[in-house]
């Protein structure tokens, strides 16, 4: 819903014509006054941790309560996208099995009213549980956070991994 809403307000809006001019005739024309809720860098770089947290609890509820009612993911190790909590909680039931920990490379943090983003890259390490070996996986991220019921939740997070394989140090 939230796309569609979205392809619609900027298909009206390349036609030049002002909004407005598209309103029915009976839509009251009201200003409201948006409060936005106080957000620092700070406050969007906890959520991450927030979210680094539940993955060590292993508990797929955990990590799904940390996402909006309407989430989308697009996760790394997954071809199926996520739209629902039930398609995120069925996504994490099985990816907290390898154990994941994610360090952040590089971020950079964006605040709007009641959005913020987070992008970067990372990498998150997996561990296989039947043979205790671990591998990196460096991806890119795309966190989008929007304020929902008094707190600041994942509305979308697409990660996708790094086209191109890391650098392999020359050996001395």
């Amino acid at each position: 819903m939230k796309i569609l809403s979205l392809v619609v307000a900027a298909a009206l809006s390349s036609t030049g014509a002002p909004m407005s001019a598209w309103a029915t005739p009976t839509t009251p024309t009201t200003q409201t006054t948006q409060t936005c809720p106080a957000a620092t860098t700070a406050d969007i770089e906890a959520q991450f941790e927030r979210f680094s947290e539940a993955w060590t609890t292993r508990d797929p509820d955990v990590v799904t309560a940390l996402f909006t009612d309407e989430p989308v993911l697009l996760p790394t190790v997954s071809n199926t996208p996520r739209t629902t909590p039930a398609g995120v909680r069925d996504y994490f039931v099985s990816f907290l099995r390898n154990q994941p920990v994610a360090r952040l490379d590089t971020s950079t943090i964006e605040i709007d009213c009641h959005t913020a983003s987070r992008v970067g890259t990372w990498t998150v390490t997996l561990t296989d549980a039947a043979t205790g070996q671990t591998r990196d996986v460096h991806a890119r991220y795309s966190f989008i956070y929007r304020f929902e019921d008094g707190a600041w939740k994942i509305d979308h997070l697409h990660s996708s991994m790094m086209p191109e394989a890391a650098p392999v140090p020359a050996a001395h």
